[in-house]
């Protein structure tokens, strides 16, 4: 690792950090975990109104390389989640931070998309199967899982 990918990375990243503070995104918030690491983020995305995911506060980790932002962070939500569009263990499957990578998305960004994917899942490659089984045959009893899933976030 040359110190100035890791430089010019630490600088995007504080970039990304003043844009969060100076005009947070609705519905999410991400901030580095600890004032000695910048690359390692903990973000929440709220669950969007009027839908099953209301009310839920979901926890997740953005881990950065110093690649960053030719590199897209790895992301895993730390709170259980039930979507075609999660593993079990809470990592993310996304085009936009994986196939479809542009260093034009910022920290923002992946969290905006991550919160309309919410909403709106990719089922056509699942990463939990059953999540999208559910979803594509029976919305109400899907509805109901993510309901658990968004009471319990809050510690319900």
């Amino acid at each position: 690792m040359s110190a100035s990918t890791a430089q010019s990375s630490a600088l995007r990243l504080m970039s990304d950090l003043k844009t969060m503070k100076q005009s947070p995104p609705e519905g999410v918030s991400a901030s580095p975990m600890s004032e000695d690491n910048l690359f390692v983020w903990g973000g929440t995305v709220f669950g969007p109104d009027d839908t099953a995911w209301e009310g839920g506060i979901y926890s997740m980790r953005l881990t950065f390389t110093d690649q960053y932002p030719d590199k897209p962070p790895r992301v895993r939500f730390t709170s259980e989640m039930f979507h075609p569009n999660i593993y079990p263990d809470g990592t993310l499957c996304m085009d936009l931070i994986q196939d479809n990578w542009s260093p034009i998305y910022s920290v923002c960004s992946i969290l905006i998309a991550i919160r309309s994917l919410l909403t709106d899942p990719n089922c056509a490659s699942p990463a939990n199967p059953e999540a999208a089984h559910l979803y594509q045959t029976d919305k109400k009893q899907y509805g109901r899982r993510v309901r658990r899933v968004a009471e319990k976030s809050v510690g319900g």
